[in-house]
Formats: C-alpha cells, sequence, structure tokens
C-alpha cells in the first residue's frame, strides 16, 4: 500500500498516516444541524471528506466512515440556558412539530449530497436515537470529578481538567486567559457556572422548550459538543483514525470533545484532526446580511446576480477540487466558467481515450515513460495529504497526451499496449471512482434537444400565425418521420416521441 501522509491538526505537522489498525480506517465527520437547507459551504466540506474516503477506499483501506446528524438543535453560539436552540426556534416560526423541521431538512441534505454524488456514510447516527449515550457519558464524567450539577444544569470543570495535567487548548491554542476574557463580553448565561470556560454538557429545559429529554439531573437536552463524543465513541472506539469537520469548529466544538472523551475515555478520540478551509465569493466571507450568498440551487440555475448563468452540480464539485481541502476556496463566476471548460475538456479525454489503441510491442517509449511518470504522479499527490488540484493537473497534462494521439499530432504506435491499458484504468479511476465526477454530458445532450424543440415548434406556431400552411405541414411532417409527435392544445404545443 502507497504511503500516505496527512496534515494533523492536532500536532500542527504533516505526519504519516498508520491507522490504528492496519488496513482499517475508522473516520468520523460532524454532520449538518438539520434546521435549514445546506450551504455551499457545508457542500464543500462533505465532498472534500467524501474524497477522502474515497481515496482512502482506493487504496484499499475497509473503512467505516460515520456521518453524524444534529437533530437535538444545540444553543446558538454555545450559550448554555436562556437561549433557544435553533430547531425549536424553527419549529415556532414555522408552527411545526421540532422534528418536522428536522425531517425537512435532513431529507433536504440526503438530497444535496446525491446531487453532488457524495457516497452515503457507512454509519449516520442521529443525536436524538443517542441521548442514553450521551446521560451515561455525563455521568462517567460526573463520577471523576470533572464536570458538576447546577440547579440541573451540568457543567465540565475545565480547571479542575486543566489541574489533572489535561491540556486544554491543544487543538486551537487558545489559552484559558483568553476564553476567561472572551466569556467576559458575554456574560448571557454565565451565573450558573463555576468558572468562565466551562461548558454545559446537560441543558435543563425551560418550561416553554419544546426539546427535552428525562435525566437524572433534569428534564433537558444535552450539550452541543456532547453528541459527538458519544456517538464517535460507540461507533468507532474510544480512540479512533480520523475525526474531520471545517475550520469553524476547532473551537469551541472540537476543542470540547477532546476534553469530554479525555475525562469519559481517558483518551483524546482521534489519532489525526482534519479541517476543511472555508469557502468564499467573490473574495469575501458567505452572508445573507452583506447580500453575498448564493444557495445550491440558485448556482444551477444561475438566478443569481453573482453569476452569468447556470452549472450543472459536476462543474461545481469538478470546481471544489481546484483547491486544496485547507485552502479557501474564492466562488467567482469567472472561475467556474473556467471550471466548466476544464471539466469537459476531461470528460471529452476520457471518451477519447477509450478508442485509443496501443502497438503491441514490448519496447517502452520516451511517451510510455512520460505518461508512467504522470499516472504515478497523481497517485502521489493524492498521497500527499489528498491534494487535488496537483492530481488534476497532471490529470490535465495526460489529457493533452491523449488528445494528440486521439488527433495523431502524436504517433499512436509510440504507445504501447500496456501503457494504454494501465492509463484506461487509471485515469477513469481516478475522475469517477476517487474525484466522484460523472460524465453529465448526456444531460447537457438533453438540454440542447429541449431548446432545439422549443426553438422548432415557436418556428411552426409563427408559420400557423402568417397562415403559412407548407411550412407548419413540413415541421409537423418531418418531426413524425424522427417519430416526435407535437400536440397542440389550448395551454400550448407540447412534443412527446412516438
Amino acid at each position: 500500500m502507497h504511503q500516505l501522509f496527512v496534515y494533523n491538526s492536532l500536532t500542527k505537522e504533516r505526519e504519516l498516516f498508520e491507522p490504528i489498525h492496519e488496513g482499517r480506517v475508522g473516520m468520523y465527520v460532524c454532520g449538518p444541524t438539520v434546521y435549514s437547507d445546506v450551504h455551499l459551504g457545508n457542500c464543500r466540506t462533505f465532498t472534500s471528506f467524501d474524497i477522502i474516503y474515497r481515496f482512502l477506499s482506493y487504496l484499499g483501506y475497509k473503512v467505516r466512515y460515520v456521518r453524524n446528524v444534529t437533530d437535538v438543535g444545540h444553543l446558538e453560539g454555545d450559550v448554555d440556558v436562556g437561549a433557544e436552540d435553533k430547531i425549536s426556534k424553527k419549529a415556532r416560526l414555522d408552527q411545526l412539530e421540532p422534528m418536522e423541521v428536522v425531517q425537512k431538512y435532513a431529507n433536504g441534505f440526503q438530497d444535496m449530497m446525491q446531487i453532488f454524488n457524495l457516497l452515503p456514510p457507512n454509519i449516520e447516527p442521529r443525536a436524538t436515537g443517542h441521548i442514553i449515550e450521551q446521560i451515561q457519558m455525563i455521568q462517567t464524567i460526573l463520577d471523576r470529578r470533572l464536570a458538576y450539577e447546577k440547579n440541573g444544569s451540568v457543567y465540565f470543570d475545565t480547571p479542575a481538567y486543566i489541574e489533572q495535567n489535561h491540556p486544554y487548548g491543544v487543538l486551537s491554542g487558545r489559552v484559558i486567559d483568553d476564553l476567561i476574557q472572551e466569556s467576559r463580553d458575554d456574560l448571557k448565561g454565565q451565573s450558573e457556572k463555576n468558572h468562565p470556560s466551562d461548558f454545559a454538557l446537560w441543558i435543563k429545559a425551560g418550561p416553554t422548550h419544546l426539546m427535552r429529554w428525562p435525566s437524572p439531573w433534569s428534564d433537558g437536552f444535552p450539550g452541543w459538543h456532547l453528541e459527538c463524543s458519544a456517538m464517535s465513541t460507540k461507533y468507532l472506539g474510544t480512540h479512533f483514525d480520523i475525526h474531520g469537520g471545517g475550520n469553524d469548529l476547532k473551537f469551541p466544538h472540537h476543542e470540547n470533545e477532546i476534553a469530554q472523551n479525555v475525562a469519559a475515555c481517558g483518551s483524546t478520540p482521534s489519532k489525526y484532526w482534519l479541517h476543511t478551509n472555508m469557502l468564499l465569493l467573490n473574495g469575501r466571507k458567505m452572508s445573507k446580511s452583506e447580500d453575498n450568498s448564493v444557495t445550491p440551487q440558485q448556482l444551477f440555475t444561475g438566478d443569481s446576480k453573482h453569476f452569468s448563468k447556470g452549472f450543472t452540480p459536476m462543474v461545481v464539485r469538478f470546481f471544489m477540487l481546484q483547491a486544496h481541502y485547507r485552502s479557501t476556496l474564492d466562488l467567482t463566476d469567472d472561475a467556474l466558467l473556467a471550471a466548466e471548460k476544464g471539466y469537459r475538456r476531461l470528460m471529452e479525454g476520457n471518451k477519447a481515450l477509450g478508442k485509443l489503441q496501443g502497438n503491441n510491442t514490448g519496447d517502452a517509449s520516451e511517451l510510455d515513460r512520460e505518461m508512467g511518470a504522470l499516472m504515478v504522479g497523481v497517485l502521489e499527490d493524492m498521497c500527499d495529504d489528498f491534494n487535488t488540484p496537483k492530481a488534476l493537473a497532471k490529470l490535465f497534462e495526460l489529457t493533452s497526451k491523449i488528445n494528440a494521439l486521439s488527433g495523431q499530432q502524436l504517433d499512436a504506435g509510440l504507445l504501447s499496449k500496456s501503457t494504454l491499458e494501465r492509463l484506461q484504468e487509471i485515469f477513469p479511476a481516478f475522475l469517477f471512482n476517487v474525484f466522484g465526477l460523472k460524465d453529465d454530458s448526456s444531460d447537457q445532450d438533453q438540454d440542447i434537444v429541449n431548446g432545439l424543440m422549443e426553438l422548432i415548434i415557436d418556428l411552426r406556431k409563427d408559420a400557423r400565425t402568417n397562415k403559412d400552411w407548407g411550412t407548419a405541414d413540413k415541421i409537423r411532417d418531418g418531426l413524425t418521420e424522427l417519430s416526435v409527435q407535437v400536440k397542440d392544445g389550448k395551454d400550448g404545443t407540447s412534443w412527446s416521441k412516438i
């Protein structure tokens, strides 16, 4: 198996990937909170981990990929009391049951993941299905005197944790003094805590709070961070290989996950922490309030002032591949137009590759050596912390040679059959199996057909309006010969295949 190197956010170093159990990988990625439609930033994060999942599988690892669904409704900004969670707020505004909100947006999330051609995780647990495990974990932390109960709520005791020689802030780089200062800036809900840096494990529900469960301490609900600790531990063990998420989750979410797991299980959750960077729009952070945002659907339809046209989901996915997952990615009209051209070029190159024939000689030519080096390079780039832009650049170099062979600018006799067979295996494997692209040219062809039919029907309508019956009949008869039936009705003209 090829050596894989990953950048570990915990150690801030590029490290050789060595799974805890040989040949197997456990990977947990923080999933969506289902109170609204999934946004493009989420799509980028989950697409990045889809590619990581696909590539680990390509390397031959047996991967257990766990991605949760947050359907409890954690509190805004991790404020511990006196606030309304996002799901309950949406339910109140829309006059729905919280689980109606959850189901609607969970369905929408799944649909969007399919549109972007993401493989489903092996396990997709929901927070509401693991309340018992969360209560058990809280009790363990209480038993170890690293948490305390106040008025029916339970808080993690950060100073006690530090006193037991457990470093807090190792992932985010935050220090306790910074946390105290930040907490003073927002004193809401701080009165129950022994220390401003403590965080909620269980929150007593107010009389109007919709989402609540019985516990030894109160009718309430778990803190934001607890669900991931409980579910990752249940399905992957107390110490697994990869924990992933967006950069915005480093603090406080992942930092507090580490503290909870050390307190309850005696170890950090994972060996390697991987974090994706943010998606920008025209160089700025996306923000509805600043009118600088776009939804996936608007991107597909072109119904946005930021874009000159719509782009297919595969073009958008291909665009996301063009930046390293740890780098910011700037979404612009020019960048998507360029990505569309690049995507089409790779798809056409793959079609041309299928038609090539190599020679049967056993002698390796300079072309064989060049193409062999590029194929190895694609694998090496992906083994260097999943560097998709570098791997794509080599696929484009291979595409140039494929096109030159197809167009006879290069002598096809220079390419050996063995090299061609390797290329015909590796090139589509990376395009479709690792990068998760699909050839949407058939969809594009259908769009062209639909557009042409609209044009023909308009021309026939004009002919009929002008009483040019000869032209109208000629169009109708010509379409009939092509097995296309035109029907005129009170609502207009429609067409169908006979």
